[in-house]
């Protein structure tokens, strides 16, 4: 059986799909928005955004679309990305895998303070 690429799923790849959960985005905005979600803690290079980009939506987990109208007009090398449905079950399942693993790290008293 082939490796999948997404399995365990990459922080990178976790990061972008929680950056499109509220809006379709271009590649930069995603940058920008892991760097702003994660107060700055990760900063996302092209290659490793356009790798994980490429892999999400190769397993269709996320989909290239037509860029809106909001966006400045005449740049045709700018793709915006949308998160699917079975992205966001994606993006929920893990969410769930790391709060399990932060109820057990409580109770290991490896965790404390006012974390999530």
């Amino acid at each position: 059986m082939p490796k999948q690429k997404l399995n365990p799923l990459p922080s990178a790849a976790f990061h972008i799909l929680l950056s499109l959960a509220d809006e379709d985005l271009h590649g930069y905005a995603i940058m920008r928005r892991v760097e702003e979600q994660t107060d700055g803690q990760m900063r996302m290079g092209p290659g490793t955004l356009y790798s994980s980009l490429q892999a999400l939506l190769e397993e269709g987990f996320i989909e290239e679309i037509a860029e809106s109208a909001e966006h400045e007009p005449g740049n045709d090398r700018r793709r915006c990305y949308r998160i699917t449905k079975s992205g966001r079950k994606l993006a929920e399942t893990e969410a769930t895998r790391m709060a399990d693993l932060l109820r057990v790290a409580r109770s290991k008293k490896i965790l404390r303070g006012s974390h999530v």
